[in-house]
């Protein structure tokens, strides 16, 4: 399996720079593809890599295409947009249906689908990821795979650094014949994370042609610029003021947590620092409105229920507390903040194999959630998290080194891509000139 880590990319002479040396006319174009069902993770991570293509050339173009509700509430760079494709939500059978749409779902699968295929021939990507499904959400990518294929684009798979429990994952991509995408229509693969922790396909059978085909970036680096370093005014919570930051990413199922978090604040009332919890915008109204009631009742815990920029309020924490989602992770490893890991375990693995991995190479500590998990048990976790050592003191190579290597493998292929494009220029000139020729004889 070829391995494309930081120290090898930084020898090669990798930058953000490096991308302005492709150069066309009409700019060079990317298309991304997140199915966003629910939460945040899969947008977040998408707009980062638009961001990161962006910042490293100033004529590069990024359309996202996402299902999520709320897309618009965040804020995009310059020579990036989005088409927003009507919404899906998953229920808790596993079927999908219409977020907002009273429409059968596959007639809205249809829509989405004639969308994505229609946006790619009209916009004409030099590359297009997708993120994580490789057939889409319930197969509505695949039209448009085979469309770019044979307009000969690029197409990348990206993929978190964990997927799910080996067998749960074989067992799903069995059921969605998802293995042979691999093979037919994805040039490369890219997983946004680190061998060490996690190889995201593992209890999957793939050729030896796939495996090659996969390339570790490390993970993506997230920075507080775009945010301007605005944090949202507090009142219990001074502006200079050491906290702790408590987040459960979209919120649509961190209830457990905050609860455990708030039953801590309110039986100890010796916890060193305030905390600061971000409910989450796919939070029920029902539990936001409880949780907001006992906040009220504590000095030192304020709550909000949803921040765009929580890069920002990770850089001003001491520590933070979270479920471990791929962004909460990469939040921690960028500003190096001292992490109380609590993940989920249904409907997916992922959160914890990718804590408890990270826990044995010394950059967080891991609590399981139990049901009627004492107070006492999550304050003396919260005593501890400013005494653990931080994810830097890990001293793990490549880490961090996610962009600089997105930019190297996609400029690889926007220099196929001009190559090809070329060709097929200079073999239509070749086949049009006799006949202007023949013409004017």
């Amino acid at each position: 399996m070829k391995r494309f880590v930081g120290r090898e990319f930084r020898a090669a002479g990798a930058g953000r720079s490096q991308l302005g040396d492709v150069k066309k006319e009409r700019g060079t174009r990317v298309l991304i593809y997140s199915h966003d069902s629910f939460g945040l993770g899969h947008l977040r991570r998408c707009r980062e890599i638009a961001h990161t293509l962006v910042e490293a050339d100033p004529d590069l173009s990024v359309i996202i295409l996402s299902g999520s509700p709320i897309i618009g509430s965040f804020g995009f760079r310059s020579r990036v947009d989005f088409v927003r494709i009507p919404g899906v939500i998953k229920l808790r059978n596993g079927d999908y249906t219409s977020l907002n749409l009273h429409i059968d779902i596959e007639e809205t699968l249809a829509i989405r689908s004639s969308i994505i295929l229609h946006t790619a021939e009209f916009y004409d990507p030099d590359l297009f990821i997708v993120d994580k499904e490789p057939l889409g959400l319930r197969g509505e990518v695949e039209d448009t795979l085979k469309f770019l294929k044979k307009r000969g684009t690029p197409c990348i798979l990206g993929l978190r650094d964990v997927m799910d429990d080996p067998e749960l994952l074989a067992q799903e991509w069995e059921r969605k014949h998802t293995a042979p995408a691999l093979e037919e229509y994805y040039d490369d693969i890219w997983v946004y994370g680190l061998p060490e922790v996690c190889n995201p396909l593992d209890g999957i059978t793939l050729s030896e042609r796939v495996t090659e085909k996969m390339s570790y970036t490390g993970y993506l680096r997230r920075t507080s610029e775009g945010a301007g370093d605005m944090k949202p005014v507090l009142e219990k919570i001074a502006e200079d003021e050491p906290y702790l930051l408590v987040t459960v990413g979209g919120g649509g199922d961190g209830e457990n947590i905050i609860d455990w978090v708030l039953r801590a604040y309110e039986e100890d009332k010796t916890l060193p620092y305030p905390a600061l919890i971000v409910l989450g915008p796919f939070m029920g109204s029902e539990l936001q409105y409880d949780f907001l009631r006992r906040v009220s009742n504590l000095d030192n815990v304020e709550a909000l229920t949803f921040d765009a920029q929580m890069e920002s309020l990770v850089k001003g924490a001491v520590g933070v507390v979270g479920m471990g989602g791929y962004n909460t992770f990469c939040e921690v490893l960028s500003f190096d903040k001292r992490a109380l890991i609590v993940p989920r375990t249904v409907p997916r693995m992922e959160q914890f194999i990718r804590a408890s991995r990270a826990q044995d190479m010394g950059l967080l500590t891991m609590l399981e959630y139990h049901e009627d998990a004492p107070a006492q048990e999550m304050a003396s976790a919260l005593h501890h998290l400013s005494k653990q050592p931080k994810p830097s003191e890990a001293f793990v190579e490549g880490l961090l080194d996610g962009q600089s290597n997105v930019i190297r493998l996609a400029q690889k292929w926007f220099r196929h891509r001009r190559e090809v494009r070329t060709e097929c220029s200079s073999v239509t000139e070749a086949k049009i000139t006799p006949l202007r020729q023949h013409r004017m004889s």
